[in-house]
């Protein structure tokens, strides 16, 4: 994916919900030698896209396979409950699982919070896609937990939603198969840490990759300089200090000698 020698570039995947601007406007800035694609895919499709080097990173819904992937966690999003804007828990500024106990909840194929079956009564049926399952919920027949980054994908004018505060949470990660770890990957990482342009990337230095010419000098004059300054002064001190008590007595009086 990341071209010839001469011609690099390089392919981001991201899952529905994630919002990747941010990183790609730092990487057009500091690499515009080096063309950044796009590529939607669900979170599905993510470990295959990434495993087959259809993209050589994404930006993924953890958990991904530790035997196989890197990931660098970004951050966790809030869990929401999707409701039609008429329904009672509108009222709330935020619910708990227990709030909604009885209530009809659907739980899509393609969903990303990873639990067997959400809490409250199941859908007459498991809708494909988040997407379905949000027009269910426009249509008054029960509800839906998804992240919260979601929830603003599919709005719709008709729909609302509401924090909830116990349920299980969706985190993001920037991820890569750990065997095709590339120096483009790694200006990828650079930009997703927040390092500076200037960063080493995380690569261990070379030896002496810190060593200036100029702090080398100072090194070496220090550990030189020291050594054979004080031990050329122990060889004439003896005789520089008497130099000195001679010359150093005329100094303290500062009288010359009476003629007897």
């Amino acid at each position: 994916m990341t071209g010839s020698a001469d011609s690099p570039t390089f392919t981001l995947a991201y899952v529905p919900g994630v919002m990747p601007a941010k990183w790609v406007g730092i990487w057009n800035e500091r690499r515009p030698d080096v063309p950044l694609t796009l590529v939607q895919i669900t979170a599905a499709e993510a470990p295959d896209v990434l495993r087959e080097g259809r993209a050589d990173a994404g930006l993924v819904r953890l958990p991904v396979d530790r035997t196989v992937f890197s990931a660098i966690p970004l951050y966790t999003e809030t869990t929401v409950v999707v409701v039609p804007k008429d329904h009672v828990v509108t009222a709330a500024d935020e619910v708990t699982l227990a709030d909604l106990a009885d209530e009809v909840v659907f739980h899509p194929l393609d969903d990303v919070l990873g639990w067997e079956q959400p809490p409250g009564e199941p859908g007459f049926e498991r809708p494909a896609t988040t997407q379905d399952a949000v027009e269910l919920v426009a249509a008054g027949v029960g509800l839906l937990y998804v992240p919260q980054s979601l929830a603003r994908l599919h709005h719709r004018k008709d729909l609302t939603f509401r924090p909830v505060t116990d349920a299980p949470q969706s985190s993001v990660a920037l991820s890569w198969p750990e065997e095709a770890t590339t120096d483009l990957v790694e200006d990828f990482i650079g930009i997703v840490r927040g390092r500076t342009v200037n960063s080493t990337r995380g690569r261990r230095p070379q030896p002496d990759a810190d060593r200036t010419p100029g702090r080398a000098a100072r090194q070496t004059g220090g550990k030189t300089g020291g050594q054979s300054g004080g031990k050329a002064a122990g060889r004439t001190g003896g005789k520089g200090r008497a130099g000195t008590a001679k010359s150093g007595g005329t100094r303290r009086t500062g009288r010359p000698r009476r003629r007897s």
